[in-house]
């Protein structure tokens, strides 16, 4: 496998895949922000297992107000019930959301728990409404708040937000996970292990499939598009990066499933 394909592959990762902090600790949060805690820590159920043990790093370093787990049933439900259950017989998954998988989760390896769950959504954006009205109904207040998701989605969470709050909220995000992979002879191979990844296949498909979404064009989620998320400006060397691994993989990009798009109750 040519290694200009490994580093396209990384290089649309480091983008998607943001963290704004460099560790998830009080300290962390001091240096950059000047506070020591965020009002709100969300993890998004979208993510591999590795998320679980972010957020249960973020509860055992107190670096939030109130923890939140977000997710219903979508695309990549089926795939975190079985990876949970396989690694931990002990915890049934079977028709659960995903928000009550990682719940189960870090209860039973880090003897923790989020103070809330929302587990209605089915996709990013109603991922962002929903914890919006959780929050509202809960009377909690924000001023900062830590975004945790996948690390292929995390750019698009992030804007997906912002459509929706004021400049005066600090949005800090914290990617789940950052994957890097290298060229191994004929095939692509990641350079550490990382708690239930995905296979090489599905991770670039993922990743693939973003930057269509990103983009602020007609087919896009931007304002000029779907108007889904706020405009997202994508660097010259991605779009780049994206082109040439469309000649390699074809235009493979992940379409959105119709099963979990937002339902309108039509009055």
């Amino acid at each position: 496998m040519d290694s200009n394909v490994a580093e396209n592959i990384n290089i649309l990762a480091k983008f998607l895949g943001t963290r704004d902090i460099d560790a998830l600790n009080q300290e962390e949060l001091f240096k950059r922000y000047g506070i020591h805690q965020v009002d709100v820590m969300v993890l998004f159920g979208g993510s591999i297992l590795e998320g679980g043990d972010v957020l249960a790093s973020g509860i055992k370093n107190f670096v939030a107000k109130k923890y939140i787990i977000v997710g219903g049933a979508g695309h990549t439900t089926d795939t975190l019930r079985q990876v949970v259950h396989l690694e931990y017989l002990d915890i049934e998954t079977t028709d659960l959301s995903e928000a009550e998988i990682f719940q189960k989760y870090i209860k039973h390896v880090y003897g923790c728990k989020a103070d809330y769950l929302e587990t209605k959504s089915t996709n990013c954006g109603n991922n962002i409404t929903y914890l919006l009205d959780l929050l509202k109904e809960n009377n909690i207040s924000f001023k900062s708040i830590i975004l945790s998701q996948d690390a292929s989605m995390q750019r698009r969470m992030a804007a997906g937000l912002k459509k929706y709050v004021k400049d005066d909220v600090t949005i800090i995000n914290y990617a789940t996970y950052c994957a890097s992979v290298i060229s191994c002879g004929e095939e692509l191979c990641y350079t550490e292990n990382i708690h239930g990844m995905w296979t090489i296949e599905r991770y670039v498909n993922l990743l693939m499939g973003e930057i269509p979404r990103l983009s602020d064009d007609a087919n896009g989620y931007g304002p000029n598009g779907k108007n889904y998320i706020a405009h997202v400006d994508i660097p010259e060397n991605v779009m780049i990066a994206f082109e040439e691994l469309k000649m390699v993989f074809g235009s493979e990009t992940r379409e959105a499933n119709p099963l979990y798009a937002s339902k309108v109750i039509k009055k």
